[in-house]
């Protein structure tokens, strides 16, 4: 099982610069979370680590090679607003997508790629949504279906971009569930995350951001005073362990 390094990435959009010299690990069977305030680059990050946006300098390197050559070994599931809900696709049709890699275009999917997005749908509670369009529903509904598309797919490296925004208590604890027992499995799992409420609890390992690198490693020792008064500025409300 290989750590992912991530070496003096630096990404610059015109005369912005988005991301300055991030050197990081994110590391298998571990939940690791992105966090930093709007703007901070959190999503900016994982593009430029996969090669879905150029950096200026750097790169992300796994099993001695740049990641963006091994996206065979990734799957990635994007902010909800990337994808276009109005698109003529059942939750099936979108679940079986992420077996196209394995199965190769305009090819039958096998039994066992039915059986895998089968049970992949299994997984997130959405069996019975089979058969409905995408579009119909709800945000949550919608995110449980991409995560099962991402479990169909097989992967070793997991690429999570806000799975937690705007959605519901029990899909959270679903969504947290799968997480957890990916990393459990000895994948690597990186998810953007967006707020500092209790859900941080679930995280092993943070990569704290302000288009410069804050902190990152185990999750207590990121969330300290002074590396969130970097990051945020001003004082924070967080989620403490000490007094919960």
């Amino acid at each position: 099982m290989e750590t992912i390094n991530v070496k003096q990435l630096g990404v610059r959009y015109r005369l912005v610069e988005a991301l300055k010299d991030i050197n990081c690990e994110i590391k298998p069977g571990r939940l690791t979370g992105i966090i930093g305030p709007n703007g901070a680059g959190k999503s900016t990050l994982i593009k430029a680590m996969l090669g879905l946006i150029p950096a200026t300098v750097g790169t992300a390197m796994y099993q001695e090679k740049p990641l963006m050559e091994q996206l065979e070994e990734v799957a990635y599931v994007p902010q909800r607003s990337q994808i276009d809900w109005t698109y003529p696709a059942t939750v099936w049709d979108v679940v079986l997508m992420g077996r196209v890699r394995k199965t190769g275009w305009f090819r039958r999917f096998s039994t066992v790629s039915r059986r895998l997005a089968t049970e992949a749908l299994e997984r997130v509670g959405m069996s019975e949504y089979r058969n409905r369009p995408i579009g119909q529903l709800s945000g949550g509904q919608q995110q449980r279906v991409f995560i099962a598309k991402a479990l169909s797919e097989e992967a070793e490296i997991f690429f999570f971009d806000e799975p937690l925004a705007g959605i519901d208590k029990k899909t959270e604890a679903i969504i947290f569930q799968i997480l957890h027992e990916l990393a459990n499995a000895g994948k690597t799992v990186l998810v953007v995350h967006h707020d500092l409420g209790e859900a941080i609890t679930n995280f092993d390992d943070l990569i704290l951001l302000n288009r410069e690198l804050i902190a990152s490693g185990p999750r207590q020792e990121v969330l300290s005073g002074e590396n969130l008064k970097r990051a945020y500025g001003g004082k924070v409300m967080f989620f403490s362990e000490k007094a919960a």
